[in-house]
């Protein structure tokens, strides 16, 4: 494993991803910052982070051939082995806000960016981005923001944190390497945030509604039981849940 210690940089993915767009780094090369001025989300949103407090990291995966309509999976493995660290450190009531927020109960402190790297149409690796607030304590605006450290009263070494991430990606890696995608779904699925419990929702025209998350379909769309007892299907730009 190759890890690059950075003290600032606008953002860890987009250094992984220039590299990546010269040669190929190898695999699970990681990039590691104390402070990011660039940070990005999901979907454009800028990621904020005190300096020096949290774990701004990004990992590259070498994925030669994968194929593209199995991508959401990745999205999966990411979330599984950090909510899986995240319950070795005893942060309570740990979910997944699809499609790949971390929260403790419905505090976020992990968001994860995928951003995948594909040559002559063919799939070839993924820039693997997350930032998760270890020990900060103060957030300004972000009233649906929390810490490890604010949620447990203890302060985190960040590098153990980011060693047994990188283990647990490893492992569940290797499940998808071998094709266990029914696994990962079912243990995706069983930490899915709201799953089974009436929600409201919004539209990208602004119309809110009323259902039940009841899962994910193979390619990430999120399957929503609505008023009208039909089961529907949503892509990320269509919908957002508002508790």
């Amino acid at each position: 494993m190759y890890i690059i210690k950075l003290d600032a940089i606008d953002s860890t993915n987009s250094h992984l991803k220039t590299m990546a767009s010269v040669a190929l780094p190898k695999d699970y090369t990681v990039v590691v910052a104390e402070h990011q001025t660039e940070g990005r989300g999901q979907m454009g949103t800028i990621w904020q982070t005190e300096s020096g407090k949290n774990l701004t990291a990004s990992v590259f995966k070498k994925m030669i051939g994968f194929k593209v309509s199995n991508q959401f999976y990745i999205s999966m493995v990411v979330s599984l082995a950090i909510c899986k660290v995240l319950k070795t450190f005893q942060i309570p009531k740990i979910s997944i806000k699809w499609p790949n927020d971390i929260l403790s109960a419905d505090k976020k402190i992990c968001g994860i960016l995928i951003e995948n790297v594909i040559k002559h149409n063919k799939f070839q690796g993924s820039v693997i981005g997350f930032g998760l607030n270890v020990n900060q304590k103060f957030f300004d605006n972000l009233p649906q923001a929390s810490s490890m450290s604010l949620l447990t009263g203890v302060l985190y070494n960040k590098d153990e944190v980011l060693s047994k991430i990188l283990k647990e990606l490893q492992f569940y890696f290797k499940l998808l390497e071998s094709q266990q995608f029914e696994q990962l779904k079912s243990e995706y699925e069983a930490l899915l945030f709201r799953k089974d419990k009436p929600s409201t929702f919004s539209t990208s025209k602004d119309e809110t509604f009323s259902g039940i998350i009841k899962g994910v379909n193979k390619s990430g769309k999120l399957k929503v039981w609505t008023e009208d007892e039909i089961i529907k299907t949503f892509d990320l730009k269509e919908l957002t849940l508002l508790y």
